[in-house]
């Protein structure tokens, strides 16, 4: 005789329950996750506030299109048309005329130096052709290692050759011809630009991430109780973290520039031995600033979130992508209290108009001082104590 059949539902078995339990804990483990997320306020901070910083800064900073360029003016005619001509440069806001000149030498080295971005030279005849009833020229130089600003001003230069035309002009004609000739990156090339700064990026990133990651590690693993019962000194200690990442970043100098020319023909105009030099003092500040992140924070996440904090403008505010000259002044105030700043004009100098080292003593100074405070401070900072 059959059993007979058990109508409804099973009963469940009890590892199926404890499964079910097991799942449903969760919730007592994201609400402790709330708790420590709430007494950690630094990374909270960070988490929050960085992003709404960085965005109300660089909304207002990034500009791609670039005005007032700091223009040289050559006029050898001397005349009443060529001072209108520059005049009218001038209202296109496309040009600033920083100073006069009086020799095409003194252009090239002014440009060459970081000086200007521009130069307008008007030849002897620019009046004598005008009275004659035809089309006179002139010459625009541009500094086209930026090919933004380039652009800009080869844009403004033949908006100005349009628009501006003397009474005795032919109708139907340009009154003014100009010809342009870049310099230092004739095919308006963005990696012959780029490539440089990259050395620059790439220094801050790994320089400032990884040292700033460096002495937290230690905190967290315990290592560092091992090296408070040592005789070191700090400043030793310090110095000891510093080194073998400097070696580390003439590696990827090194690397980079060959990269550079062998993928992408980036030039190289300058003494490679007088940028390894000026390299130096930007390693090393970008190094005190990892390890002064370092001895703020107290874990490794809350290292390289600070290292992002500083990497972001560091890149955007620098110079990198956007030229400087089209940012507002106060983001340019910014930028000078940025290594990278320097460091690039550093690269962009050597490496593409072959300056030497008299042009560059400005950013050897700003790099210098740079990696003394800094690494002063870190050194001060520190302290042999795990708290």
């Amino acid at each position: 005789m059959t059993a007979p059949a058990h109508h409804g539902r099973a009963a469940e078995p009890p590892s199926r329950r404890a499964d079910r339990f097991r799942r449903w804990t969760f919730w007592p483990m994201l609400r402790k996750e709330f708790i420590q997320m709430r007494r950690d306020r630094l990374t909270l901070g960070m988490m929050i506030g960085i992003p709404a910083i960085q965005l109300a800064l660089f909304g207002f900073a990034i500009r791609t299109e670039v005005r007032h360029l700091p223009t040289l003016v050559l006029d050898e005619a001397r005349s009443r048309e060529s001072r209108e001509l520059v005049a009218t440069l001038v209202n296109s806001t496309f040009f600033d005329v920083t100073d006069h000149v009086h020799s095409r030498e003194e252009i090239a080295a002014r440009i060459g130096r970081g000086e200007a971005a521009a130069a307008v030279v008007i030849p002897y005849d620019f009046t004598r052709d005008l009275k004659r009833g035809r089309g006179a020229e002139a010459q625009v130089i541009v500094d086209a290692a930026d090919p933004l600003s380039s652009s800009s001003a080869i844009q403004g230069a033949m908006l100005a050759g349009l628009s501006w035309r003397p009474s005795d002009a032919r109708r139907g004609r340009p009154a003014v011809d100009f010809r342009v000739r870049p310099w230092y990156n004739p095919m308006l090339s963005s990696s012959t630009y780029i490539v440089p700064g990259i050395i620059g990026v790439l220094l801050s990133l790994t320089m400032v991430i990884i040292t700033a990651m460096a002495v937290v590690r230690e905190r967290e693993r315990g290592t560092l109780e091992q090296l408070i019962v040592t005789p070191i000194d700090r400043t030793s200690l310090m110095l000891g973290k510093i080194v073998p990442f400097l070696l580390v970043g003439y590696v990827q100098v090194t690397v980079i520039i060959l990269l550079g020319k062998l993928l992408f023909d980036v030039p190289l105009r300058g003494q490679l031995p007088l940028l390894y030099l000026l390299t130096f003092p930007f390693i090393v500040a970008s190094l005190g600033i990892g390890l002064f992140f370092s001895t703020l924070v107290r874990t490794q996440a809350q290292a390289m979130q600070a290292g992002f904090m500083f990497i972001l403008p560091n890149i955007l505010l620098s110079g990198f992508m956007f030229p400087r000259a089209a940012m507002p002044e106060a983001a340019q105030w910014l930028g000078l209290a940025l290594p990278l700043t320097y460091y690039l004009e550093v690269l962009r100098g050597i490496l593409l108009r072959g300056v030497g080292a008299g042009a560059l003593w400005p950013e050897l100074a700003a790099l210098c001082t740079f990696a003394v405070l800094i690494v002063t401070l870190s050194v001060r900072r520190f302290h042999k104590t795990l708290d």
